[in-house]
């Protein structure tokens, strides 16, 4: 049954309501704590063991936290590292620090050493979460960092004893009252400090003010096929420590007070298993998922058919990070009944398009139309906004279309001005990322402007040669860059993964050539095939593809071919 088309309605009919007061850490657990029996987290450990934790529980360990915190000096807008994975403690350490005005900076535990110190350093950061894993990688820059004076650990450190080891995370809690006011914050104030990798530089410390939950809320609910409904249980492997799983996922999960399960789905090798992935959605009868492109990819590879082994509940999956593609938009709609509702954003300006399958149509290989309360359009390298049908780089007004202020935006880069106001034009904030927006509002993601390139005068984008490479059977997965070459100044490269027991050949290449080369124009199709084990990817799940092309550059000027 397809979906009546409600968007225009929905996005010409819609009004931000922001209040002036506005706190992350009671809008997120405060409200819903006076419920005993509300359940906040399904939490799977290493052990196998399930337990539910409820909102009444995160508010105690919360405020236990945050009393600890300001015993030792933590003040307002003081900056608290939170270096966890996916587990209870990691919320307790996101709403104490929201609700006692201190800003979150969430650090992925697969960080090391050099990238924890210039965080940590940049930001002033005065406290520290650390578990096992993070704190073997922060320990040996730990001197380094000066104004952090305070770590905290959630596992048992055996190696770490004297003065100097973090101190325990239970005994903490066990030293602070019970009881703790959330301070009275204004929406603007700041609550999350993240940090987001550019293309050139160091990272830059994206600053989020309280109100930015509010901003991504329409997305949110939308890309959900309106969530929260009764009975609704929500998962996604992405790390806490980005937006992805934060923003999209963690906050708005717990902000309509219903539970999250708290689990990676991580294999024996570290890495996303696809059967686990399955596994706990059906155990925990999981409704709705956030879920990484790349993730869908290696789900559809390895089961072609989950509902014959697995009882799934789903009614909605998000995904977003990289193009979906056809490919796998219609392998979900196949084997899971689902129609993903792909969705786009950033660090700085997240959840602003995408699709909502109950409530307009999703077309095929589109990451959907600008989600209601925010005002998107395709601009030039003036800023100008160009015709539909052409491509330009996707921007973000700070006002939606009735002039009011969107919520969602970020505050700035942390002490780095210049680099915030490069971030706009006039009141349009770019994205760095190339779309074409057709006559009824769909963007059609080309890729990250600096992903894109040409070959032989052709302008390529790697995005719809990787979804042509992904409906060959052999391919589990793909990344295309230019190749320098003198005479045309660039070819098009892939770099292939392929399915586990297929064996890589000069045939095997050739075929798949000849697979791109008769759906897409000549030009389109790799000139060079490489295949390798896998792809560089971020820990957010997406492929870092300017290390692939790097990697090409620097043969070049070796003179390797």
């Amino acid at each position: 049954m397809k979906a009546r088309d409600q968007y225009e309605s929905l996005y010409n009919n819609f009004r931000w309501q922001v209040p002036a007061r506005f706190n992350l850490g009671y809008e997120c657990c405060g409200k819903w704590a006076a419920d005993p029996g509300r359940v906040a987290l399904i939490h799977d450990d290493d052990q196998g063991e399930s337990s539910a934790v409820t909102y009444a529980q995160l508010q105690a360990d919360a405020n236990r936290l945050s009393n600890a915190l300001a015993a030792r000096g933590v003040r307002r807008g003081n900056r608290v590292a939170i270096m966890l994975p996916q587990r209870p403690e990691t919320v307790v350490a996101h709403i104490a620090c929201y609700q006692m005005g201190a800003v979150a900076m969430p650090m992925s535990v697969l960080f090391g050493p050099d990238a924890l110190e210039y965080r940590l350093i940049d930001s002033g950061a005065v406290a520290a979460l650390v578990d096992a894993a993070s704190w073997a990688n922060l320990a040996p820059v730990r001197a380094k960092c000066a104004a952090l004076a305070i770590l905290i650990t959630v596992d048992p450190l055996a190696h770490a004893t004297g003065a100097a080891a973090p101190l325990d995370y239970r005994a903490l809690l066990a030293s602070g009252a019970a009881q703790f006011t959330c301070v009275d914050t204004a929406a603007e104030d700041p609550a999350l400090l993240i940090y987001t990798s550019g293309t050139t530089g160091p990272p830059k410390g994206a600053l989020k003010p309280h109100r930015v939950l509010i901003g991504n809320l329409p997305g949110f609910v939308a890309s959900q096929n309106w969530f929260p409904q009764a009975n609704d249980v929500f998962w996604s492997p992405a790390d806490w420590a980005w937006t992805g799983g934060l923003m999209d996922a963690l906050l708005p999960t717990l902000y309509f007070g219903r539970p999250i399960v708290a689990n990676m789905a991580k294999g024996a090798q570290g890495r996303f298993d696809p059967e686990a992935a399955f596994a706990l959605m059906a155990r925990h009868r999981v409704t709705n998922a956030f879920l990484f492109p790349t993730a869908l990819k290696i789900m559809m590879k390895a089961l072609e058919h989950p509902r014959r082994r697995y009882d799934l509940r789903l009614r909605a999956i998000m995904s977003a990070g990289e193009a979906v593609g056809e490919t796998v938009f219609n392998w979900a709609k196949a084997a899971l009944g689902i129609t993903i509702n792909e969705m786009f954003g950033q660090t700085e300006i997240n959840y602003v398009v995408g699709n909502s399958a109950d409530k307009w149509p999703a077309r095929p290989g589109s990451i959907g139309r600008p989600y209601p309360g925010h005002q998107v359009a395709v601009i030039d390298d003036a800023g100008r906004v160009v015709a539909r049908g052409v491509s330009g780089e996707v921007a973000v007004n700070r006002y939606d279309i009735h002039g009011h202020p969107d919520p969602v935006f970020f505050s700035g880069y942390w002490g780095q001005e210049p680099a915030t106001r490069r971030k706009y034009s006039g009141d349009w904030c770019r994205t760095g990322d190339e779309a074409i927006m057709d006559a009824d509002g769909y963007l059609w993601y080309q890729g990250r402007a600096d992903d894109m390139f040409k070959a032989a005068g052709y302008r390529i984008g790697p995005s719809e040669v990787e979804n042509c490479l992904l409906k060959h059977p052999a391919v589990a997965n793909a990344a295309v860059v230019p190749k320098p070459d003198r005479e045309r100044g660039a070819l098009v490269k892939a770099y292939v993964v392929l399915v586990a027991g297929v064996v890589p050949s000069e045939a095997l290449s050739a075929a798949i050539q000849a697979h791109v080369r008769g759906k897409l124009a000549a030009y389109e199709y790799p000139k060079e095939i490489e295949f390798i084990d896998n792809l560089p990817m971020t820990t957010t799940g997406k492929v870092q593809r300017r290390l692939l092309r790097l990697a090409e550059e620097q043969r070049f000027k070796s003179g390797q071919r």
